[in-house]
């Protein structure tokens, strides 16, 4: 354990001054200028910032329809700067519950096949809820933009009944499968909180360096034989 002695005091506000409307319109506010006019893109906040481990707020008109638009286009340049292919509001420090989505990265037809994955076209959820459907389960590699240069195994519900609201208002409802549900998921489990490591198999947490020189197979038997998990 390295010797750290925290000194000065925290410059994070309060988690009840997080969620007021009015920081959070001033925050943003201030995200999506800088953006439009310098094209910056603010940092990915890492494990230890307070907006990581807060239930966000319900997305319910604190930002108005122009900056709401404006925030969540910022969310989708930043994560396909990261690259990523998800970003819950909390990863930029914002506790409000929306996310963007979207999956076209290419693999291997058998990576394709072992995990699932298919392309998800782009889309941004709104307080977005998710329930398994039917008892199916996978465990597979994740990683998170907001735990940079590691990777856990997470096991997950295969199949999911998902429900969010899209920025004009319509509720959608979709089923999802395989990789689209553990994205869905992982995306959803940053607002209320949790990072994935909280629900990985500790034993098989990896550096990335390390994953891709020993254990980037499309399933996870080399990583649970050589590992122990």
């Amino acid at each position: 354990m390295p010797d750290r002695h925290p000194t000065g005091s925290p410059s994070d506000p309060s988690p009840a001054t997080m969620a007021s409307a009015a920081w959070l319109r001033e925050t943003v506010g201030s995200m999506v200028e800088r953006h439009g006019t310098t094209g910056e893109l603010p940092p990915i906040v890492q494990l230890g910032h307070p907006a990581l481990r807060m239930r966000a707020a319900e997305v319910d008109g604190q930002l108005d329809d122009g900056l709401l638009d404006g925030f969540l286009r910022l969310m989708r340049a930043v994560m396909h700067a990261a690259p990523g292919v998800g970003l819950a509001a909390p990863q930029l420090g914002v506790p409000l519950r929306m996310a963007v989505l979207e999956d076209q990265f290419q693999v291997s037809p058998e990576t394709a096949d072992v995990r699932e994955r298919r392309p998800l076209d782009f889309f941004a959820a709104l307080n977005p809820t998710y329930a398994p459907r039917g008892t199916r389960r996978a465990a597979f590699y994740e990683g998170c933009l907001s735990f940079a240069g590691f990777q856990g195994v997470v096991d997950r519900p295969a199949d999911i009944d998902a429900r969010w609201e899209e920025p004009g208002g319509a509720v959608r409802q979709e089923a999802f499968s395989g990789w689209q549900a553990r994205i869905f998921q992982h995306e959803t489990d940053h607002l209320d909180g949790i990072v994935y490591i909280d629900r990985a198999l500790t034993r098989s947490l990896t550096t990335n360096a390390n994953y891709l020189q020993r254990w980037a197979s499309p399933g996870i038997e080399g990583a649970r034989a050589g590992l122990g998990f």
